[in-house]
């Protein structure tokens, strides 16, 4: 059992809590996440790490109540607990074990969209505690729902928002703003690390593909067990298959095959429903989101 040690509204139907797991956060590394088990009959759901104390040995996920499980989820409070908390599960970022002083001459742009904010975050976090400045777009549809706005100023050397109704920072799409940083405001980036809907990452590769600008996505396919066995997270990668609880979830978003990723992440979407106020779950709606 998994202690909930705190919880906080972040937006509409967003929320974050920190998970006593001590295991995990000894472990845990950029670019990972867990699989939440609610209660013993809840399905297994894939989430991304937001953040980890390794001596308070807490995990903090965001979640975003959309579908059964997660609206379950949003039910529980600060004191209940979680039946079970898997991870860390996944790769961790390449850069993770890229030689410091090299790093440190490059320049990287973080993407972050919608509740891909909250991947983004230990990601950026682990550049600043090296003395290394990134940049940071923060994408959403309105004001109302950036997410982790203060704490991402606070490790990010420069953070861009951008909404698509102009109601707060940069008026457009993450696209907009990645085009008038590189072409108008003279910025040059060696990598950029892009995780959002999966719609997002596809055309935010499309463009940096035209920009010459190597970048890497974190998928989040239909995922069951998280361990490889199940094959339900399978994508196609550079015409290979892979499997992006094991290989992933981060891959090379220019050798992605968005059109095949997004036809299966909605096949299961009609299982789903409500009926009468109780949630009917036929399937597992996830992803390491």
């Amino acid at each position: 059992m998994y202690k909930i040690v705190d919880k906080k509204n972040l937006a509409p139907n967003i929320f974050s809590m920190d998970i006593l797991a001590p295991r995990v956060a000894q472990s845990a590394q950029p670019g990972q996440f867990v699989i939440v088990i609610a209660d013993e009959k809840g399905e297994r759901v894939p989430l991304t790490i937001c953040d980890y104390d390794t001596e308070k040995g807490t995990v903090t996920i965001v979640v975003q109540s959309t579908g059964c499980s997660t609206k379950k989820m949003a039910e529980y409070n600060v004191g209940d607990y979680f039946e079970d908390f898997v991870g860390p599960l996944g790769q961790p970022s390449e850069y993770v074990n890229e030689d410091l002083n090299e790093l440190k001459k490059k320049k990287v742009l973080f993407v972050a969209g919608g509740v891909g904010t909250a991947p983004v975050y230990p990601q950026a976090r682990w550049f600043h505690e090296r003395g290394i400045d990134v940049d940071v777009i923060i994408g959403a549809k309105t004001k109302e729902l950036v997410i982790l706005e203060e704490k991402m100023s606070k490790v990010a050397g420069n953070l861009y928002v951008a909404t698509d109704d102009g109601s707060y920072g940069f008026k457009g799409m993450v696209t907009n703003l990645i085009e008038d940083l590189v072409k108008n405001q003279g910025k040059k980036y060696d990598f950029i690390v892009c995780i959002g809907p999966m719609i997002m990452m596809k055309f935010v590769c499309k463009l940096t593909k035209e920009l010459g600008i190597k970048t890497i996505v974190s998928l989040n396919p239909i995922m069951v067990d998280g361990t490889g066995m199940c094959g339900a997270c399978r994508v196609s990668v550079g015409n290979e298959t892979k499997f992006a609880c094991v290989d992933g979830p981060e891959f090379d978003g220019h050798l992605v095959n968005f059109d095949e990723a997004l036809r299966r992440q909605t096949q299961y979407k009609s299982e789903e429903s409500e009926k009468g106020g109780q949630h009917v779950c036929k399937c597992q709606q996830g992803g390491a989101k």
